[in-house]
């Protein structure tokens, strides 16, 4: 009887260890898709933008787009460069967005748009993933790369965002390099603010340029380390007046960076962007909703956003090192670079 009683106490032990294992698969088959499957983190990941819009093909001359192309993979090889070198993701998206802020074909830096009043009014942030300590400047005319500034913000000051006059003096005191405003004038922006003016005043009756586009330049970044960084800059939107700012230097709306969850930078129409806390808003889905990047991006820019009427889309990278880059424009200037994989792309496909 004694015999019989411990084989029954043996074989029900090992039946509850059995269903142990078999609940424990179950749970695991329930888990985020990251920790379903482990991925093998790359030892770093860059992805940047040069802004959305009505891009097409065919309204784009074949020396335009080489040019694009070509200046689209000079900055992810500067930012390769970088993480490659065991630099962090900080400096990697810095000296990435100064490439394209020195690049007339986008709207930031050299190549900015014009306000209202013919000037150049430019807008950048900046922040780190591991402390989410973050910088912004806005309506900047003097500083050749507003992106540092953002940065200084981020790393010298105790606040986050600074404008105009007093951006500049902080940023002449950090010793960042201050131009003539006549630096940022290039004659295909000047042109875009006559035809936007007499579009205005009903020269032009087509409620936007054929080729209208939301000018800006990003980049977010993962390092070796482990740690993220993003990055946006911009001149803003064409005939803006005011003193208009959008999401570029808006933390939240046109950058975010969070080491849980993902880097992102954003570029569209801004006030949407703002609206909706479209950066935040998709590492919120990450952190909350345990939404994989992906899913996470697809469904702000190409539903909550496109629902509410914005256009644009972001590009970002989360802490696996898998890159984003929605859009719901016709096109968007986008790229990013890993171990042995680089991608540029400018239309939809």
């Amino acid at each position: 009887m004694i015999r019989n009683l411990s084989l029954m106490i043996l074989l029900l032990t090992m039946l509850a260890c059995n269903s142990s294992e078999t609940t424990n698969e179950e749970s695991k088959s329930q888990d985020t898709p990251e920790e379903q499957s482990p991925q093998k983190i790359p030892r770093y990941a860059l992805v940047i933008h040069g802004g959305a819009g009505t891009i097409q093909k065919e309204l784009m001359s074949e020396e335009k787009e080489t040019a694009i192309l070509k200046a689209l993979n000079a900055a992810l090889t500067v930012g390769e460069t970088v993480l490659k070198n065991g630099g962090t993701s900080m400096d990697a998206v810095e000296a990435t967005i100064m490439v394209l802020e020195d690049t007339p074909y986008f709207n930031a830096g050299k190549g900015a748009v014009f306000t209202n009043e013919g000037k150049n009014e430019l807008d950048a942030s900046f922040m780190d993933g591991r402390t989410q300590n973050s910088g912004a400047v806005a309506g900047v005319t003097n500083i050749k790369n507003p992106i540092r500034a953002a940065r200084a913000v981020l790393e010298k000051s105790d606040h986050v965002m600074l404008a105009r006059e007093g951006a500049e003096i902080f940023a002449k005191e950090q010793g960042l390099e201050i131009v003539d405003p006549e630096y940022f004038y290039t004659e295909r922006r000047w042109e875009a603010l006559q035809k936007a003016k007499q579009q205005e005043l009903g020269s032009i009756l087509s409620e936007n340029p054929i080729d209208y586009k939301f000018g800006t330049v990003g980049c977010a970044a993962l390092d070796q380390f482990g740690n993220l960084a993003a990055g946006t800059s911009t001149g803003g939107m064409t005939n803006k007046r005011y003193a208009r700012i959008g999401d570029s230097p808006v933390i939240g709306a046109g950058t975010y960076a969070n080491n849980n969850t993902c880097a992102v930078s954003s570029t569209g129409h801004g006030e949407y962007f703002i609206r909706y806390v479209v950066a935040h808003d998709i590492s919120a889905m990450m952190e909350y909703g345990n939404k994989p990047f992906q899913e996470a991006a697809d469904l702000v820019i190409n539903k909550k956003l496109k629902e509410a009427g914005g256009n644009g889309g972001i590009i970002g990278v989360d802490k696996y090192g898998n890159v984003a880059m929605p859009f719901n424009t016709a096109g968007m200037y986008r790229g990013y670079v890993k171990p042995d994989e680089r991608v540029v792309k400018i239309y939809k496909e």
